[in-house]
């Protein structure tokens, strides 16, 4: 049903979209950290989008009919919008301890690994599900990063006292 450009072209939406709403958090953050973590998740989902740029530009184009790429793209940009991908929506001003936005970020990446992971059942050639599964892989290792900085800001934090 879907296929992996319009599986990636999803991805790169996502990732963008986050970015957008990362920067726009860091821009009315109040405490410096949280800023700072802010920008530094806006500049991890650019390189999460290059990597599905990348990872897209790698698959033959050849047998994709071009109507219904376009029309894959503009059903799933009426599904994403300018949203990013989570169950709820933060407002990152009244976020003011730097695990809570770690936390909030795990969250995230976690609801972006379900909502492709939804999409499975969905793929019907080996070649897609070689891709999604990329990404699933993809979006776990920005997690596991995830819980390594919050170990290492805990770490931190016992090393303080």
């Amino acid at each position: 049903m879907f296929t992996a450009l319009e599986i990636l072209d999803l991805a790169i939406r996502l990732e963008g979209n986050g970015e957008c709403v990362y920067r726009e958090a860091a821009g009315r953050a109040k405490d410096p950290d949280i800023g700072a973590l802010l920008l530094w998740m806006a500049e991890e989902e650019v390189k999460h989008a290059r990597w599905f740029s990348e990872l897209k530009q790698k698959i033959e184009t050849g047998s994709i009919n071009p109507f219904m790429e376009e029309m894959s793209r503009k059903v799933f940009g009426g599904l994403l919008g300018d949203k990013s991908f989570s169950h709820r929506e933060v407002n990152f001003s009244e976020v003011d301890r730097v695990d809570d936005l770690i936390h909030i970020f795990i969250e995230f990446e976690k609801d972006t690994v379900l909502f492709y992971e939804t999409l499975l059942p969905f793929i019907e050639d080996n070649n897609t599900l070689h891709y999604l599964t990329k990404i699933i892989a993809e979006e776990n290792s920005h997690i596991k990063k995830l819980h390594e900085l919050l170990a290492d800001k805990t770490e931190m934090s016992l090393a303080d006292n």
